[in-house]
């Protein structure tokens, strides 16, 4: 990663921090290098990572993160307090948004939260160019599937979510999304 790519991706994390209680148990979708975990420190009781970058199953901390891709990757045991997906929704095909939601739903305590991040279909265009002036490395830009961001709305709908919050950062250009489970 380079220095944008961190940037970025702190900016992404700080926005998720806010929605995060202390001794909170969240599934990282796209946990990268645990970065989400180490951010919670302490107020992190437990942490699962699921990662398709990384190659073997690795610790951070007393968290584990393993190779694979959501929901096939997952942990076995539930009423989990969050699961986030940082700038991961845009490299999920739409086939699979409805396995994707039933796995979020079934994971999470009652009043658990999903927490995604999201760029506005315009940043892939930013990005290329970033990327081909070498300032970025833009993650797995290769497999953004021209999603739109009022997409994850109807992904993520009631009855059996409730979008608690809708905001917009990093100049517009990206989207905040939080559903609790109902």
């Amino acid at each position: 990663m380079r220095f944008i790519d961190r940037v970025l991706q702190r900016w992404r994390i700080r926005k998720a921090l806010n929605f995060l209680p202390s001794g909170v148990r969240v599934i990282d979708v796209g946990a990268h290098q645990g970065e989400l975990f180490k951010a919670l420190g302490k107020n992190l009781t437990e942490g699962f990572g699921v990662e398709p970058l990384v190659h073997k199953e690795m610790k951070v901390g007393g968290d584990s993160i393993t190779r694979g891709f959501f929901p096939e990757g997952r942990p076995e045991s539930k009423s989990w307090g969050a699961l986030t997906m940082l700038a991961v929704l845009e490299h999920i095909p739409e086939n699979q948004h409805s396995v994707l939601a039933d796995a979020c739903h079934d994971l999470l305590a009652k009043g658990g939260r999903v927490i995604i991040t999201v760029p506005s279909k315009a940043v892939d265009t930013v990005l290329e160019i970033l990327k081909a002036i070498g300032l970025i490395d833009g993650m797995s830009l290769e497999e953004h599937y021209g999603f739109q961001p009022r997409e994850t709305v109807r992904i993520f709908s009631t009855p059996r979510f409730h979008l608690r919050r809708h905001a917009r950062f990093q100049l517009g250009l990206n989207h905040l999304y939080v559903f609790e489970k109902v």
